[in-house]
């Protein structure tokens, strides 16, 4: 029949539109094998540009997240290296802090550290750093209960008062209460350097580990005297302790040194008679060297965060406003000397000052951040 053969019949149009799909279909599989791994190739870069734009979007968000801390400067805007300059100093400070961020044991040190003694070994030890006939003793006090477990020998005869009393006394009752937070903090557990095997064995208290400070402790009378205080952390071995509590006992080993006025016999040396201090750009004590407590008959903890104008003689407090004035103008210089100034002493007397001044600039906002003195006192 002649409408078998035309292309309008229904029953072989299907037959014919198979014939050719077949091999298309099979060139369409030859083709996506050939060119698949190109394919996989570039969704692989897209994705790790994809995460080379994220790390770079999440670096300069960081950034100027950063920025936001660093010191304001009204005349430069700050830059992407000045905030990874920033960031490299905190770094190096966190770093050079590192030992205080150490793992501690729990009695506040790394046990293999700590030496642990009875009360006479400890008494023995320390008789070694307080000579006979000296202003200095040395005193054991419990970190728990804050008690006195022994004095030296030279204890009752410095501070005029009875070994018993001393013994059976807490020793932040001791203190002038002006002085109790800067005891604390200074004999607080983590904060103590050690008593080890090595410093008992140094040959003298000179050549010890020494982080000192200062304050006045009672006597007979209940007059109070400045002393120097080293303290050191070392356990206890205490045979009266129940046997529930075997534990060597945290204590503080303080060495007491009475302090003298530098003008009385033995006298500190003319040459020597020399402390620094350092100072806020307003005149405000920041820091004062250990050497002017014989020469001032201040301890720091009395000028620390008082102005240095008033502790001047009325006439020269002219002169002192003068110095921070020239300070900004040579930022950065050479140290340069001053009109000498009178100075108030803790007894109220005058002492005349030579000084020469000096600053330290902030290199992040360029501005002054200390003012540095060196004083002379004249004789």
């Amino acid at each position: 029949m002649a409408s078998t053969g035309s292309p309008g019949s229904g029953g072989t149009a299907p037959e014919r539109l198979a014939g050719p799909r077949a091999p298309g279909k099979g060139c369409g599989e030859s083709w996506s094998q050939k060119h698949r791994p190109q394919s996989k190739h570039l969704q692989s870069s897209r994705s790790e540009q994809q995460d080379r734009d994220r790390v770079s979007e999440e670096l300069t968000r960081v950034v100027q997240e950063m920025k936001k801390h660093l010191p304001s400067d009204k005349h430069t805007k700050p830059s992407t290296l000045d905030a990874l300059r920033y960031a490299l100093r905190c770094v190096h400070s966190v770093q050079a802090s590192s030992e205080f961020f150490q793992i501690l044991s729990p009695h506040g040190a790394p046990q293999a550290d700590v030496t642990m003694s009875s009360l006479e070994e400890l008494a023995s030890m320390a008789s070694e750093h307080t000579p006979k006939n000296t202003d200095t003793f040395a005193a054991v006090f419990s970190l728990v209960s804050g008690r006195v477990l022994h004095v030296s020998e030279q204890a009752p005869s410095v501070l005029s008062r009875r070994r018993e009393s001393l013994e059976s006394s807490h020793f932040a009752e001791l203190l002038a209460p002006q002085d109790v937070r800067m005891f604390h903090m200074h004999t607080a557990q983590a904060q103590l350097p050690v008593w080890s095997s090595w410093t008992h064995r140094a040959s003298g208290f000179d050549l010890a580990p020494r982080k000192s400070f200062f304050c006045r402790i009672r006597g007979g009378g209940g007059q109070y005297a400045p002393f120097r205080v080293t303290p050191y952390l070392t356990h206890v071995r205490r045979s009266e302790r129940p046997q529930s509590e075997p534990e060597p006992e945290p204590c503080c080993l303080m060495l007491a040194e009475k302090m003298h006025s530098g003008y009385e016999a033995p006298r500190i040396p003319v040459d020597k008679r020399i402390f620094t201090t350092t100072h806020t750009p307003g005149c405000v004590f920041l820091e004062i060297d250990e050497r002017a407590v014989p020469l001032l008959g201040y301890l720091p903890q009395d000028l620390v965060g008082t102005s240095i104008l008033t502790h001047l003689h009325p006439e020269d407090r002219a002169l002192m406003v003068a110095v921070p004035q020239k300070v900004l103008r040579f930022a950065g210089h050479a140290p340069f000397e001053h009109r000498p100034v009178r100075f108030c002493t803790h007894n109220g007397d005058y002492v005349t000052l030579d000084s020469s001044w000096a600053s330290c600039v902030d290199p992040w906002s360029r501005k002054v951040a200390l003012v540095l003195g060196r004083h002379r006192v004249r004789t």
